[in-house]
């Protein structure tokens, strides 16, 4: 008859064996399942912390003498609020692994790589970039001393080795050639300008020093 030749449910619906392919779907449905209330609360856990329906962090800072009040995700970098949300260019995004140094800058006067810097340490702390360490539109010494000994090509890493060549005089780490290689070999410079670097840092040493 023609009921006979209808198309039947498949087996499984009814107690019939899965097949491989179906229990696969089924295995990895669960975990996903499971997850989403997690997360979902783990947010809304984040959301209540900070006071706001999205997760975002109240910082208070001071970035090259200004103060600044902040809502910043947890998550971002102090490299990438300085670059997208505050139009501070002048640390370079190199390999954003904080091992070529062209992000240094300081953080209550330490150098710091900021791509490895979450935005929300610097609550309550000072940050100072490139552009904040010649006041009154005049050079700094470091400033002037790349210039004057061609320390530099492409420009790219130049304000991350300034910022680390600054910290390195005011760490008390360049009274020599040999030390100042030492303590600028996180600051890498792939047009290879090292031997005008370190002219650089020891004709600006004595003047920071005497400033």
């Amino acid at each position: 008859m023609m009921e006979d030749q209808q198309p039947r449910p498949p087996a499984h619906r009814f107690g019939g064996e899965l097949t491989r392919r179906e229990v696969v779907a089924a295995a990895g449905a669960v975990p996903l399942a499971a997850m989403l209330p997690t997360a979902a609360a783990a947010q809304s856990h984040l959301a209540g912390r900070t006071g706001h329906n999205e997760a975002t962090v109240t910082v208070r800072t001071v970035i090259n003498g200004t103060p600044r009040h902040l809502e910043l995700d947890p998550r971002a970098s102090l490299l990438d609020v300085l670059r997208e949300q505050l139009a501070l260019t002048g640390a370079k995004k190199g390999c954003d692994h904080g091992q070529c140094g062209a992000c240094t800058v300081h953080i209550d006067g330490r150098r710091v790589v900021s791509c490895l810097t979450p935005a929300v340490q610097t609550d309550g702390a000072e940050v100072t970039t490139i552009e904040g360490i010649a006041p009154d539109d005049q050079l700094h010494p470091m400033q002037q001393a790349f210039i004057d000994h061609d320390a530099l090509q492409c420009g790219y890493c130049t304000p991350g080795q300034i910022m680390a060549a600054i910290a390195c005089v005011q760490e008390g780490h360049a009274t020599s050639r040999e030390q100042i290689r030492e303590y600028m070999s996180g600051n890498i410079c792939r047009c290879g300008a090292y031997v005008g670097i370190v002219a650089a840092i020891e004709d600006a040493a004595p003047k920071m020093r005497r400033a």
